[in-house]
């Protein structure tokens, strides 16, 4: 009886060290994968971003650093280090550009927001330059609320204003309050009495 005594205390000690061993490691196991899942930051190095349309490429984006933040519905893009933007035509010839110093892409509403010296070229070397540009993604459209400047070297032309909206390759842009600007005195049409 001494034997089988002890051969079921063994047991019974090897059950409870084994069943302990194995408690601790699993609450270790689910606090690693807790501690993971509860991590909403995906981040990327070198990024290049390819929008295209109907197979089309019509955008890309450069960055030197990329934070994805996934949530519930809404998830986003955060460029902290800077964003370089290029728009291309049907013949995947890039016609405009945007650099800023940071830009957030919000997935819910397909808007990315530049932020902080924001320049924008045309390859007819037209520069925009302002301190915010939102790029609509649905309706191919940029703009800003902000203080704009747009000078056009090839007429020599600077315009200032506030609140600025363009077509995606810059072809097309109205200003919405224009606070000052310098033409060029061939563009001045005379009018008739």
């Amino acid at each position: 009886m001494g034997i089988r005594w002890s051969v079921f205390v063994m047991i019974g000690i090897l059950l409870i060290v084994n069943f302990t061993a194995c408690s601790n490691k699993e609450e270790d196991i689910n606090d690693l994968l807790a501690e993971n899942l509860q991590s909403k930051v995906e981040t990327g190095k070198n990024i290049r971003i390819v929008y295209s349309d109907s197979a089309i490429v019509k955008a890309v984006i450069h960055a030197p650093v990329m934070e994805r933040y996934s949530e519930y519905g809404n998830s986003s893009d955060v460029f902290p280090k800077g964003i370089l933007l290029e728009f291309l035509d049907d013949n995947r010839v890039v016609k405009s550009w945007v650099k800023a110093e940071t830009a957030v892409r919000e997935e819910k509403t397909k808007k990315i927001t530049a932020r902080g010296n924001v320049t924008c070229y045309d390859d007819e070397n037209k520069k925009i330059e302002t301190s915010e540009l939102i790029f609509d993604e649905i309706e191919r459209t940029v703009y800003t609320d902000k203080l704009v400047r747009i000078t056009n070297p090839v007429k020599g032309d600077t315009t200032y204003g506030f609140g600025f909206k363009a077509n995606q390759d810059f072809t097309r842009f109205e200003i919405k309050k224009k606070v000052q600007g310098k033409l060029n005195i061939a563009d001045i049409v005379p009018l008739k009495d």
